[in-house]
């Protein structure tokens, strides 16, 4: 595993991310601390969770919310110095109207518990999982300012913002003198390239870290979905996962993973193998957050994940999605 400086800072990560949304959710306790054990072995250091996952996520309910967080802090005894800990703070987690977003009440309150949960006195990177359009930036940026002068945080992130967003956050921070947003937290994949129109290019010039979520597709680029057939038993398809369902009805989807397997092959990798050193083969991203419900998948899908593609077939892989 390469470790990366996050952004400008002098913190190093993983490549490659564990994210944990699954633990408490789809699986259980002693299932997520095999696949924390395999992701530690395998070099992993960056750990990604936020207080709403959890089976509140399934079910609707926002009391239902921190199982990730606590299975975490449950495993993390005795290896603390040897992960990165990150979390986010902006879902509904109560059913008080001051119970989500970024105001300084929801955040003082958030971060209690999340340390609490996570059984540690320091979180290294808290983020903000979306824009909070009824929360002026600068009071979610003091708060989180003096979350890292009090020691309970030691960088600020955000998760899905604009180029825009970040842009403004970086003014206050800079007008203020406030810690800034070091990192965010957007989707990015072979069938999702949005970012590379603005964010990417922004982060790059800016020395903001890049830490993507789904770059397998959410599965679609493992291939084990297939055009007109059910989703597998077993699969986040075949559950019903709601963000899963938009991506497995476009039709370019399907082309574009049918274009990419005999690259794959000439390799001999899987797909997801292919797509993950995809993803890290693109100038200005850090890491990728791989979610892993079993240990094989972890050990399996990093198999190559620091090989670059080469230039030729990074170009093959813009053919095939059209660009």
């Amino acid at each position: 595993m390469k470790y990366r400086r996050l952004g400008r800072t002098g913190l190093k990560v993983s490549s490659v991310s564990l994210g944990c949304m699954a633990f408490g959710r789809w699986i259980g306790k002693e299932a997520s601390h095999r696949v924390l054990d395999t992701a530690l072995d395998a070099g992993i250091t960056l750990l990604d969770t936020a207080d709403v996952y959890g089976t509140g996520m399934d079910n609707g309910n926002p009391l239902d919310h921190g199982q990730s967080e606590e299975i975490i802090g449950a495993w993390i005894k005795g290896k603390r110095e040897k992960v990165v800990l990150a979390t986010k703070v902006h879902g509904r987690v109560g059913l008080g109207p001051n119970d989500g977003g970024q105001s300084r009440y929801h955040i003082m309150e958030a971060v209690h518990k999340s340390l609490q949960r996570l059984q540690t006195d320091h979180i290294d990177l808290y983020q903000v999982h979306r824009f909070d359009p009824d929360t002026p930036l600068e009071e979610t940026l003091r708060a989180l300012d003096d979350l890292v002068r009090q020691g309970k945080v030691r960088y600020i992130g955000c998760s899905n913002f604009d180029a825009w967003q970040i842009a403004k956050a970086h003014g206050i921070s800079g007008l203020r003198r406030l810690e800034r947003f070091e990192s965010v937290q957007p989707q990015y994949s072979i069938l999702s390239r949005e970012i590379e129109r603005e964010p990417l290019p922004f982060c790059l010039s800016e020395e903001v870290g890049v830490i993507v979520y789904s770059p397998l597709g959410r599965g679609l680029l493992t291939g084990k979905y297939r055009r007109g057939e059910a989703p597998p038993e077993g699969t986040r398809g075949s559950a019903g996962e709601k963000r899963l369902q938009a991506p497995l009805e476009e039709e370019r989807h399907f082309a574009i993973v049918e274009g990419l397997r005999p690259l794959a092959s000439e390799r001999g990798w899987s797909l997801a193998q292919l797509a993950l050193s995809w993803v890290l083969s693109r100038p200005g991203v850090t890491s990728a957050i791989l979610g892993a419900s079993r240990p094989e998948h972890i050990i399996e899908t990093t198999a190559h994940a620091d090989e670059p593609l080469s230039a030729e077939e990074l170009r093959e892989i813009d053919r095939i999605c059209g660009m």
